[in-house]
C-alpha cells in the first residue's frame, strides 16, 4: 500500500496531449485496458506505420468534433462483458491525475451508450492506485 494513491470509483481527469480536460472517468478493475469515447475512428497506414484517427467531441453539449491521430502502439483482441471479441488499437499518451502526469495506454471506442466517456482499466491502475469504491473525485486536478 505504501506509495499508492487512493482513487474513487469515478474520477475527473485530463488528457493534455489530446486537448481534453475535466473528463469523467469510471474506474473499472474488471477491465484490462483503458478506453476513451470516440464518435468515429479509422486505422490508416502511412509510410509503413499504422495510425489511429479518432473524431472526438470534447464537449458533449456541442456538436464540434476534433480529429486526433496517434501511432498505434499495439493491437489487442478484447472480449467485452457481453462475450464479444473485437480488435482494439492501443496508443500511448499522458493522463493528469493529482496534478501529476502518468503514461497511459488508451484505445478509442464508441461509448455513447455508456454513462461515462472514459474507463480506466487495471493496466493503468495497477501499481499506482488503490480504489475506494465508496468515494469519488479524489484525484481532482482543480487544486
Amino acid at each position: 500500500m505504501k506509495g499508492k494513491k487512493i482513487i474513487g470509483r469515478i474520477e475527473v481527469i485530463d488528457l493534455p496531449e489530446l486537448g481534453l480536460y475535466n473528463i469523467e472517468a469510471k474506474i473499472d478493475t474488471g477491465a484490462e485496458t483503458s478506453v476513451l469515447h470516440c464518435e468515429q475512428m479509422e486505422v490508416v497506414k502511412r509510410k509503413g506505420h499504422l495510425y489511429i484517427i479518432g473524431h472526438i467531441r470534447p464537449n458533449l453539449d456541442n456538436e464540434k468534433t476534433i480529429k486526433l491521430t496517434f501511432p498505434i502502439h499495439r493491437e489487442r483482441t478484447v472480449k467485452s462483458s457481453f462475450g464479444q471479441s473485437e480488435i482494439r488499437y492501443i496508443f500511448l499518451t499522458k493522463i493528469r491525475m493529482f496534478n501529476e502526469l502518468y503514461d497511459i495506454k488508451l484505445s478509442f471506442r464508441d461509448r455513447s451508450a455508456m454513462s461515462y466517456p472514459m474507463l480506466l482499466g487495471r493496466n493503468f491502475i495497477t501499481g499506482k492506485f488503490l480504489v475506494d469504491v465508496s468515494k469519488k473525485n479524489l484525484a481532482s486536478n482543480l487544486i
